[in-house]
């Protein structure tokens, strides 16, 4: 894997710096893609002291920064083998009828616009370069399948990020582009803090929720990375086991 070049975005924190520390120990030169200068360098000084990192602070939602950070990593390392698209934003639960224009548009042009933007960026360079070709793997969610209460902006997002996964696939199948989606449940991040205080269930009542150590999301992004081009897993739910997820909510 010595030879292989990774993007993860949202790597300053959380799902993101997991994936990219698991890649890093798997011998992946990773770029580490995200908002904040100071948390990318944070992740970059975990990462094995052998490991090849390159901190691009970026906006995801800005097409011109979604550029600047391909344009780094083709002067970097010269090609693109994986991108994990893991950026992502939230606002707080609210009711349907009180949410604002602002609250949406704001999830969409990070979780949407922005999962798209790298998507496209990572498409062109793998389709030109040689050897061509190059993996995407996209971070839906549980809510990419069932919504939590009060929860319209990210989850209607995470839905569209199954259509795009699957037009990509389908898309990419004749320049040698695989793409999936990881679909996470209740790893144990800042993000989910609140889920040992009790987060609303879909019958009004607020339950603790099991969750999960998120290095084991880091180790299911390297395996799904390095499956030959020629196999693609579509699709992989990982999940805290005794979540309530599976069954009548």
């Amino acid at each position: 894997m010595a030879d292989r070049i990774a993007i993860v975005t949202g790597a300053g924190s959380g799902v993101g710096r997991a994936a990219a520390l698991a890649l890093a120990r798997a011998g992946w030169s990773v770029v580490l893609a995200g908002r904040r200068k100071d948390a990318l360098a944070e992740t970059a000084g975990m990462a094995p002291s052998d490991a090849r990192t390159l901190v691009v602070p970026t906006d995801v939602a800005a097409p011109a920064s979604v550029a600047a950070l391909f344009e780094a990593t083709k002067r970097m390392f010269g090609r693109l083998d994986l991108l994990f698209n893991n950026a992502g934003t939230n606002v707080p639960g609210t009711p349907f009828e009180d949410l604002t224009y602002e609250q949406w548009s704001g999830v969409v042009a990070v979780n949407l616009t922005g999962c798209f933007l790298c998507a496209q960026a990572a498409f062109r360079m793998m389709k030109e370069q040689n050897p061509r070709g190059g993996r995407i793997i996209n971070n839906g969610s549980i809510s990419a399948h069932a919504p939590r209460p009060d929860s319209a902006p990210y989850t209607a997002t995470k839905h569209a990020i199954t259509g795009l996964t699957k037009t990509i696939a389908l898309d990419g199948r004749k320049y040698d582009i695989a793409c999936g989606q990881i679909d996470i449940g209740n790893a144990a991040t800042p993000m989910t803090q609140r889920m040992q205080r009790g987060v609303k269930q879909a019958d009004g009542r607020v339950a603790v929720e099991p969750t999960m150590n998120v290095d084991h999301v880091g180790d299911a992004i390297v395996h799904m990375a390095s499956l030959p081009l020629e196999t693609n897993i579509l699709t992989m739910t990982i999940m805290a086991t005794k979540m309530p997820f599976v069954g009548r909510g």
